[in-house]
């Protein structure tokens, strides 16, 4: 019995002396994390059609920007704040009176095909985009024609503008092209150059092969490249697979044929989101749908009293448009800047969906029902009658029934007209022929917020002012916040000015849409922001990773037992 208990003893304090060596390494243990290795392929369901791998003339299909994203470097690029950050260019400077911009390029640029990138590809790519023969859009094309470009020497160069222009930046994260490569094509021939599906650039992935299916392109295969100056990405390839919808692009998830699908789409999104294989991102897009007034209009004088346009703004349900016909994916907004942005204003004023507070302010405001007949409020035999013209696609009929519905509860009359969308600018919007409009202001590749073109005095006539807002004080926040060179004093202007909006009502924000994006929960590092455009979500890519390394590998010779020094050890 006493030798019984001599073991129970040691095997007791055995226990003991293992518990505590394991509770001094739980710390340790605890903190190990899987660190990314370099390795794999990423392969993504890309929802579209290849058309022409040339940043220059992908402004009109998104797959096309979406694979340019990875193949071509700009002299800035754009955090998601909308911050611009050094890409080629190594540093920018602005002078005093924002005039001139002097750009810097990293030293020992190069090309994918090893050739020297200079500033002389830059002033050729610019020069490309002055060209009237190519079918680069207006706006950029006016812009850079009136842009000096100085070439100093193969890495300083000088960019004068007419005017101080504080957005300037927004438009140096362009696609850079091969002069050496380019530079002895006609227009005609770049349109159709061997090298829009054979490109040749400078950014992380460089690319490698078009594949292909019964003479049709099905992919692109990009290869990880060693000779960018910020290093290569964790991983070794992406490839694109093209998907005509999101369905099918999801369906080949299911099968195992790609990791990620560009786009999902609210017929694959809530299964999706079942799926525990899937990683689904979310995140603002660069677009907003409004409410326009024709405040100029001597048609619906009522527009022009602030008490009205309040009661309209609260007496839509947004949220509920929101839930309904967009099921969620959008975001309610209250002011002209969008979220995220670095200009937009975080403690707006928020006004709810309030049936009672609209209808006390119309009251207010001398707007009464009638005893009989139609019931519709009037003020000094002015009904609140007006007609609101919108796209004729699907979801906008909804929304526009939704708010003329919404309206008719306070007592308006809300006459619908649904027209194309070509028609509802040219037709409407641009000679100011309607009363309201329901219109979706696209900010795609701006990230600077910049609302000038659509809420200054100068742009009511012939420009994009199309509300036709005369206010003094918020043209002139506007105007100073657009030749100032001074971010801090940028932001202050762009504060008062939402905060004068808000208050003022001149037209209604309804919600700002969002996109969802899927990526395989094997995919680690993964990460999105706001976007400006839908090729942002490939911001965080270099951070990517399918091979993880475990710090256990570099901690195994400490959790090792302690060798005898006449006991040999074997190679690892």
């Amino acid at each position: 019995m006493r030798k019984l208990r001599w073991q129970l003893l040691l095997v007791v304090l055995a226990l003991v002396a293992i518990a505590i060596l394991l509770l001094a390494r739980q710390p340790l243990l605890r903190n190990l994390t899987a660190e990314p290795g370099q390795g794999g392929t990423y392969i993504e369901g890309l929802v579209g059609t290849l058309g022409r791998l040339n940043p220059l003339l992908d402004h009109t299909n998104p797959a096309d920007q979406d694979i340019d994203r990875l193949i071509f470097s700009g002299l800035l690029s754009y955090d998601e704040r909308g911050n611009p950050q050094p890409d080629l260019a190594e540093a920018w400077g602005v002078s005093l009176t924002g005039e001139t911009y002097n750009i810097l390029l990293r030293e020992n640029l190069t090309w994918h095909d090893g050739a020297p990138l200079t500033t002389q590809d830059i002033a050729f790519t610019i020069e490309l985009m002055r060209n009237p023969d190519l079918p680069v859009p207006a706006d950029l094309r006016t812009l850079w024609t009136q842009v000096e470009v100085n070439v100093l020497d193969e890495r300083n160069m000088q960019l004068i503008l007419p005017d101080a222009f504080a957005p300037f930046t927004d438009y140096l994260s362009f696609g850079v092209l091969p002069q050496h490569l380019l530079g002895t094509l006609s227009p005609a021939e770049l349109l159709n150059a061997p090298f829009n599906l054979q490109p040749v650039g400078s950014g992380r992935f460089r690319f490698e092969e078009l594949l292909s299916e019964s003479g049709r392109i099905t992919g692109v295969v990009l290869q990880a490249w060693e000779g960018h100056y910020a290093g290569r990405p964790f991983l070794d390839q992406v490839i694109f697979n093209l998907y005509e919808s999101s369905e099918a692009a999801y369906a080949a998830f299911q099968q195992g044929d790609v990791m990620g699908v560009s786009y999902l789409s609210p017929q694959v999104l809530s299964q999706a989101l079942d799926n525990p294989g899937m990683s689904v991102y979310t995140s603002r897009l660069p677009r907003m749908s409004m409410l326009l007034f024709n405040l100029g209009s001597n048609e619906v004088p009522f527009f022009n009293e602030q008490a009205v346009r309040q009661a309209i703004l609260e007496g839509i349900n947004r949220q509920w448009l929101v839930d309904q016909y967009l099921n969620g994916q959008a975001i309610v907004a209250n002011g002209p800047i969008m979220p995220g942005n670095w200009a937009h204003h975080e403690n707006l004023a928020r006004p709810a969906y309030n049936v009672e507070a609209a209808t006390a302010l119309l009251r207010q405001a001398g707007y009464t029902m009638p005893a009989s007949g139609e019931q519709v409020r009037s003020k000094d035999g002015i009904p609140l009658s007006f007609q609101l013209v919108h796209p004729d696609t699907e979801l906008h009929t909804r929304i526009a029934q939704s708010i003329q519905s919404d309206l008719n509860a306070l007592g308006m009359k809300v006459s619908l007209l649904a027209v194309p969308y070509a028609e509802l600018i040219t037709n409407y919007l641009e000679p100011r022929t309607y009363q309201a409009a329901l219109v979706d202001i696209n900010m795609s590749n701006y990230p600077d917020p910049d609302p000038y073109p659509f809420w200054h005095q100068a742009a009511i006539s012939g420009g994009q002012n199309y509300s036709r807002w005369d206010d003094r004080r918020a043209s002139e926040y506007l105007e100073e916040a657009r030749v100032s060179t001074n971010r801090v004093q940028r932001v202050r202007l762009y504060r008062n000015f939402q905060n004068h909006f808000v208050n003022e009502v001149p037209a209604i924000p309804l919600f700002y849409p969002v996109y969802s994006y899927g990526v395989s929960s094997l995919v680690r590092g993964v990460s999105m922001g706001p976007l400006y455009q839908t090729s942002d979500r490939f911001t965080t890519l270099p951070e990517w990773f399918l091979v993880a390394r475990s710090q256990l590998d570099e901690l195994e010779p400490t959790l090792q037992p302690q060798q005898s020094t006449n006991t040999p050890v074997p190679d690892p």
